[in-house]
C-alpha cells in the first residue's frame, strides 16, 4: 500500500503529483489494468465447438455465394436462418 504524509508548506497541487508518481513506481495501477477484464480460460470442447461453428459458417457463406443471395440481405447471425441452413447442409 501507498503511503505519502504532506511535507511543511507542501501544495495541495505537489501532493498529488508525488503521490500518483509514487502509485506508478509502485506498481499498483498495473496490476489493477491487468485483472480488471480478467476473462478465464475456455475449456478444450469449447474452443474445438466454436472452431467447428465459424468453419459451418463459412461453409454457408460460400454456398450462399454459390446461389448467388446476397450474404448482406442472409445474416449469419439470425439465429432462424442459421439453424435451417446447418439442417439442410446435415
Amino acid at each position: 500500500m501507498v503511503e505519502v504524509k504532506r511535507r511543511e508548506k507542501e501544495t495541495a497541487g505537489s501532493l498529488i503529483r508525488r503521490f500518483t508518481r509514487k502509485i506508478q513506481q509502485s506498481g499498483v495501477l498495473l496490476n489493477a489494468r491487468k485483472t480488471r477484464f480478467f476473462a478465464s480460460p475456455k475449456s478444450k470442447l469449447r474452443v474445438h465447438r466454436e472452431a467447428k461453428m465459424r468453419q459451418e459458417i463459412v461453409q454457408i457463406k460460400e454456398q450462399l455465394r454459390k446461389l448467388g443471395k446476397d450474404e448482406e440481405k442472409f445474416d449469419i447471425r439470425d439465429k432462424r436462418l442459421f439453424k435451417h441452413m446447418l439442417k439442410k447442409n446435415k
